[in-house]
């Protein structure tokens, strides 16, 4: 079976910088729907058409095309005395974006002078990505799947 429109993909992939360090592998793979449901990088999606078991991709793509440009809007700098006392570069926090209401994680990426910055701009905005992928299942999605808009089953979304 080749992957088209309304297919169940699953695959094992890794993920590489512009200096071709890994930044992330399955270790399980994971499953989507193919067709436009936004449930992979659409680079990565128009790679994987027509596919079948066993073929590999490899995409490079540009931060358009993986997890965009880092918006300056998405960092900011608080008091210190906003955080736990044992706050740390790296630590994540959620916080409720004034204008829209969407919960944004926040990392703290600096501390200094009594303050922390936090960014909650993906920890990849702004780079080249090569994406790797093999493709181990493909078969038809479900009826449910379809209308739900994700892969279900072993290695899909649960509700």
């Amino acid at each position: 079976m080749q992957i088209s429109k309304n297919t169940v993909v699953t695959l094992h992939y890794e993920m590489f910088d512009a200096d071709n360090n890994l930044l992330d592998k399955t270790e399980e793979p994971i499953s989507y729907l193919h067709g436009g449901y936004d449930g992979i990088f659409p680079l990565v999606e128009e790679a994987l058409e027509g596919k079948a078991v066993g073929d590999s991709i490899d995409v490079k793509m540009t931060p358009d095309d993986a997890f965009g440009d880092p918006e300056e809007e998405l960092i900011r700098v608080e008091d210190l005395d906003v955080f736990p006392a044992d706050v740390e570069v790296g630590m994540m926090f959620e916080a409720d974006d004034p204008e829209t209401g969407d919960v944004l994680l926040f990392r703290v990426t600096d501390i200094a002078d009594g303050k922390a910055v936090v960014d909650a701009n993906h920890p990849l905005a702004g780079q080249s990505i090569r994406f790797a992928a093999k493709v181990v299942e493909v078969r038809a999605a479900s009826a449910d799947e379809v209308s739900h808009g994700h892969a279900h089953g072993e290695h899909g979304h649960h509700h």
